[in-house]
């Protein structure tokens, strides 16, 4: 078996260089049980159309079984000889019960089974990235929560806007990981499909059962097209563009914190513990966590850019280069498993310097709007609101004075619209609250949102439990 599967049809042993180059168990030894599972699943299905006597299916199933044990334990090191997992799995298997395990591969070849053995390990994956998606989200709600009257500058063109809730902005971020989460369940429905029967790319003469493999495996239905199955990779690219857009979430997220955190800004106040300090400098408290999970958006972006580039050009149905689409795959999961590790509790322990963040409020100019509102519902036409707004900030700004600080006469000289009425409203807090559209920053639409995202969320965990409830057991 070390010698090579396909030696009946060559005259040389493989070139002991090639046999480094081709291996791939650097890659997906880390799948071994997923294998062994869907190697049970095969074999019961053999059994079970009469391929395989029961005593026969019963002996490859306990010895398959016993292997896992050794896999766990550490105790079967695998050989680069023999290429791949599966290749050290079945060479384990008849070495353990001869010619009867040698029967295991009988109406499969490795196209269908690295493909279901992949799709066995994802399934189980990405409920792990599930709960760090659920834990990041549910994090954010309790912020937006807390901080739901909480006032703070909000920015456009990194330009004071306009006042906003701090909870807001929490929820703004929430949104974005909230699509993320449909992106990644339909990565997950992508990905719950049996390719086994497939075979190398025709199906088999043999009299295969694929939905018993299907439903012994929990999968959800079975791939469609033979030639289809082993040739796309689609799955995995879903799941690597949810990454990637993900990443770009994770990246913003940490670009926010890390600039209000400065110390121009300085309302944002950062764990110790998420941070590090300078080897030179003795006053330094630097966002390395924060910078490192900005950093990660590189990463993830390009291994979807390396899976594509890779899928461009390949012709039906299986080829070789298809071997190394699961590294840049397992390096985007390794990296979301590291991205949820440290962010979700970075974030529950940030806080807001309320007092810091108000001086940003101290010209009154982010209240520009307000005015120019309140006039509209005087009768101004909008566009001509603008420019008498825009006027006295002019006048503000040329002396000095803030606009909150204005007398009626001032206002009068440009804005003779202006009454007494407008006082009460020129607050930043009074700005925030008064924003009550549907999906606008007042406490009020901010725990509107949080409301419905946690129905989402419930609705998204049940999702969640019923693909983990398909699992097969024994991996």
């Amino acid at each position: 078996m070390e010698k090579g599967m396909w030696k009946g049809r060559f005259s040389q042993d493989t070139d002991e260089t090639v046999i480094n180059f081709t291996q791939s168990l650097d890659l997906d030894w880390r799948m071994a049980l997923a294998d062994i599972r869907g190697s049970i699943a095969h074999v019961r299905m053999l059994g079970h159309t009469g391929l395989l006597s029961e005593e026969d299916a019963q002996t490859i199933e306990e010895n398959l079984r016993a292997i896992a044990e050794e896999v766990k334990n550490g105790e079967l090191v695998p050989k680069v000889s023999l290429e791949d997992v599966h290749m050290n799995v079945e060479s384990r298997l008849i070495e353990r019960c001869g010619d009867t395990g040698a029967r295991l591969h009988m109406g499969r070849s490795r196209n269908d089974q690295v493909n279901t053995t992949v799709r066995l390990y994802l399934r189980k994956e990405l409920m792990e990235v599930w709960d760090g998606l659920e834990s990041l989200i549910n994090v954010l709600l309790a912020k937006a929560e807390e901080h739901a009257e909480v006032v703070v500058p909000g920015y456009t063109h990194m330009q004071q806007a306009q006042p906003i809730s701090m909870g807001q902005f929490w929820m703004a971020h929430c949104q974005a990981f909230l699509r993320d989460v449909k992106r990644f369940f339909d990565a997950c429905d992508a990905v719950d499909e049996c390719p086994l029967g497939s075979g190398a790319l025709a199906g088999s003469t043999l009299p295969l059962d694929r939905e018993f493999t299907c439903n012994d495996l929990g999968f959800s239905r079975m791939t469609a097209n033979s030639m289809d199955t082993v040739a796309h990779r689609d799955h995995f690219l879903d799941i690597l563009y949810f990454a990637a857009v993900f990443g770009g979430h994770v990246s913003r997220l940490s670009e926010d914190l890390i600039i209000y955190f400065t110390t121009e800004f300085g309302w944002l106040k950062l764990p110790d513990a998420f941070c590090t300090g300078s080897s030179i400098m003795p006053q330094k408290k630097n966002p390395d966590v924060l910078e490192l999970l900005r950093g990660k958006t590189g990463q993830l972006n390009g291994a979807l850019m390396e899976l594509l580039t890779m899928m461009k050009g390949i012709p039906l149905t299986y080829d070789r280069d298809l071997q190394d689409d699961k590294r840049s795959l397992f390096a985007a999961l390794d990296c979301l498993h590291g991205i949820f590790s440290v962010l979700p509790p970075l974030l529950k322990e940030v806080e807001v310097d309320e007092e810091a963040a108000s001086r940003g409020f101290s010209d009154g100019l982010i209240l520009a709007t307000d005015v120019a509102e309140y006039l509209v519902l005087k009768g101004v036409p909008f566009r001509n609101a603008h420019g008498k707004v825009g006027h006295i900030v002019r006048y503000c700004v040329e002396n000095k004075k803030p606009l909150t600080g204005l007398t009626l006469e001032e206002w009068h000289q440009y804005i003779p619209e202006v009454g007494e009425d407008l006082f009460p409203l020129l607050s930043p807090r009074k700005s925030m609250e008064r924003r009550d559209t549907f999906g606008g920053t007042s406490p009020n639409q901010v725990r509107r949102q949080i409301e419905d995202a946690r129905v989402k969320m419930a609705l998204y965990a049940k999702e969640a439990e019923d693909y983990k409830d398909n699992l097969p057991e024994g991996y």
